[in-house]
């Protein structure tokens, strides 16, 4: 399995809209508005590395409102466990933990 992480800067005006394109594409498996210099994350989960060409260049180019894309490969995904850790920074105890 291929991860790669897709950077994408949106047109201002169609962030919502393109990253609701991005996440009907089959391979993108997540997708994030972000603060930054970046607008929007796409993850990619493939089967095969040859694929990122089909996906990149066949699919994302053609989505409207991408004025610019960095794509990077993951090398080696850690602990699940650990991830979702981190993703709860910032927010109290009850609310990281399901609670209300």
């Amino acid at each position: 399995m291929v991860t790669a992480i897709v950077m994408v800067q949106a047109d201002r005006q169609r962030v919502q809209e393109t990253a609701e394109a991005l996440a009907a594409i089959p391979a993108v498996r997540e997708v994030y508005s972000v603060t930054g210099e970046w607008d929007i994350v796409a993850i990619l989960k493939l089967a095969e590395y040859d694929q990122l060409d089909d996906v990149v260049t066949g699919h994302l180019r053609k989505v409207e409102g991408i004025a610019r894309t960095q794509t990077m490969l993951a090398f080696r995904t850690y602990n699940d466990a650990l991830l979702d850790q981190g993703f709860g920074v910032g927010l109290d105890e009850g609310r990281a933990n399901g609670g209300g």
